[in-house]
């Protein structure tokens, strides 16, 4: 499957790509650009907006008051109005004003894109469609799903492959109604297979779509708990195979190895990761603390402007 950054990099196919109505989007750097940009996800301040401390419609501006200027949505926070316009354009209204980048929404509890039943498949295909509309309206160029099936998680390959075989499916079917509205359509590592760097890898490029990419999240290799001791992946080796298909990053500021142990994040070594595959796209902070969101998410914020300088 072509890199869809190469895709939209190489000139015959880009032309073709505005002929689909696909998005030109860079991921390389000009030479006065940050090598890499910072956005916030909403789910670092998901126990405020539970707690009702905070309301989605004011999450972009409190972000740009703590120093950022992009927001991923996370669509639980608005569930019942993918489709109220006067709703998103209030989104719109607040970000622009604010001069807040929308970059991406994160789309959950809308079926199993993997799901054994081709019925349920398409089920849960059509479910993500209005957030595919939403997102265009709000001029995010990402909606990031999930990869689960209904075939639960085992060390069992043939699971595994049968698993990555109608994930591939209802993701490209995602994909060929994203086409027309030029959104790209990723699978975020979110536990169980899809936290296996090389089975999402694989599962991206079957889907055989130059929307289909991925969103690496640096803490997300936890796979399982088998009697009581954690399965991981190696985030260092999962990123790097996840990151040609990539068109966003979620930084945790936690990572696993291969052994069910978990460390703090170094984050010179995995940005260099992330700048290796020549993207140079928006970093997503989702990390908040409990009782110290902001502050948490502040100093996560500093640190990468430091690497912004000095890489």
């Amino acid at each position: 499957m072509t890199n869809r950054r190469n895709f939209l990099k190489n000139a015959s196919l880009a032309t073709a790509a505005l002929g689909l109505g696909l998005p030109q989007l860079s991921f390389s750097m000009n030479r006065a650009d940050v090598p890499f940009k910072i956005s916030l996800a909403e789910w670092s301040l998901n126990r405020l907006i539970f707690g009702k401390q905070l309301d989605h419609l004011d999450f972009p501006l409190e972000a740009k008051k703590h120093g950022i200027h992009a927001v991923e949505y996370v669509n639980q926070f608005f569930m019942d109005k993918a489709q109220d316009m006067a709703y998103l354009k209030e989104m719109n209204t607040r970000c622009e004003n604010e001069g807040i980048t929308q970059v991406l929404i994160m789309v959950d509890r809308e079926g199993m894109l993997g799901a054994r039943s081709e019925s349920d498949r398409m089920k849960a295909v059509d479910n993500h469609k209005k957030w595919i509309e939403a997102a265009k309206f709000l001029g995010c160029h990402t909606v990031r799903v999930n990869g689960y099936s209904d075939i639960a998680w085992s060390q069992n390959p043939a699971d595994a492959a049968e698993a990555s075989k109608l994930v591939s499916d209802g993701i490209r079917k995602v994909c060929e109604f994203a086409e027309p509205h030029g959104i790209h359509i990723v699978i975020e590592n979110h536990g169980g297979f899809s936290s296996n760097g090389k089975w999402l890898a694989e599962t991206i490029r079957n889907a055989d779509h130059p929307l289909a990419g991925t969103l690496p999240d640096f803490g997300n290799f936890r796979i399982s708990t088998v009697d009581g001791k954690a399965i991981s992946y190696d985030s260092y080796r999962g990123v790097d195979e996840l990151m040609p298909l990539a068109t966003g990053v979620s930084l945790k500021p936690k990572v696993w190895d291969d052994a069910g142990n978990e460390y703090d994040l170094d984050y010179e070594r995995m940005m260099k990761i992330v700048l290796s595959h020549n993207y140079h796209g928006h970093v997503g902070i989702e990390h908040g603390e409990k009782d110290r969101e902001w502050e948490s998410i502040v100093e996560i914020r500093e640190i990468l402007e430091k690497l912004q300088k000095s890489m």
